[in-house]
C-alpha cells in the first residue's frame, strides 16, 4: 500500500470561524488521537492531504514538531461542492498493531461467454496489521460459468489478514446473459392483457 508523509503543525484555534481560516491558507484542520492519548488538533498541508486521501486505508506518517507518528484515516468530511476536504479525524496506529478495515474488491478477468457478473459485496472488512494494508482485494473470475458463486470465506486473502465479517456472504454471482428469444418472451408476457378474475359467487346467467 502507498505511504504519504504528511507535515503537521499545531493548531489551537477552533470553531467555524477558525477552521474556514485555516482553509483559506490551504491548509485542512485535523485531530489526531488514540492508544490512550488526549486528542492533539494540528493542520495538514490541503493539496498533500487530498492526493494522500484518494487511497482507501492508506497509512499516513504525520511529521509533528520534528516527531513522527503513524496514523490511518478514520473519517474524512469533504466539502459537498468543491473538491476541499473539510475536517480529518485520524487514529494513531503502532507498527504491529492489528486493525480493522474495509478493503475495496476489485475483479479481475472474463466470465464465460453469455454471462452476466455482479458484485453483491464491494468491500471485505479484514483485521491486518496496520503496516500491511492491502489497497484492494482482487478476486478473479476468469472464465466462470453461470451459475457460480463466489463467498467472502472462499475469498484469498493477502497474507497475514483474516475475514472478520461473514464467510457465508455473497461476493460474486455469475448468471447466465437472457437470450433475445427469452427476453422477447419476458417482454411479450408483460404487454398481454390480463386475464379478467372470476368473481366466486357471481351468477354466470345474470
Amino acid at each position: 500500500m502507498s505511504d504519504y508523509r504528511l507535515e503537521a503543525e499545531p493548531r489551537s484555534q477552533f470553531g467555524k470561524g477558525a477552521a474556514r481560516k485555516i482553509r483559506r491558507d490551504h491548509k485542512v484542520p485535523a485531530v489526531m488521537y488514540g492508544h490512550g492519548s488526549a486528542p492533539i488538533h494540528i493542520t495538514l498541508p490541503a493539496h498533500d492531504a487530498m492526493m494522500a486521501l484518494k487511497h482507501a486505508n492508506v497509512l499516513l506518517t504525520i511529521v509533528l514538531e520534528g516527531k513522527e507518528q503513524l496514523a490511518l484515516a478514520k473519517d474524512v468530511q469533504r466539502d459537498p461542492i468543491k473538491p476541499v476536504i473539510d475536517h480529518v479525524d485520524l487514529v494513531i496506529v503502532k507498527k504491529g498493531e492489528k486493525v480493522t478495515v474495509d478493503v475495496p474488491v476489485h475483479l479481475e478477468g472474463d466470465a464465460a461467454p453469455d454471462t452476466i457478473v455482479t458484485t453483491d459485496s464491494t468491500s471485505l472488512e479484514l483485521e491486518v496489521e496496520a503496516t500491511h494494508i492491502p489497497e484492494s482485494i482482487i478476486v478473479s473470475v476468469e472464465g466462470l460459468a453461470a451459475g457460480t458463486q463466489i463467498l467472502a470465506g472462499q475469498v484469498e486473502l493477502p497474507q497475514g489478514a483474516t475475514l472478520v465479517g461473514d464467510p457465508e456472504a455473497l461476493v460474486v454471482n455469475v448468471t447466465a446473459m437472457m437470450s433475445e428469444e427469452a427476453l422477447e418472451a419476458d417482454l411479450s408476457g408483460e404487454d398481454a392483457a390480463p386475464a379478467e378474475p372470476t368473481v366466486v359467487g357471481e351468477d354466470s346467467d345474470a
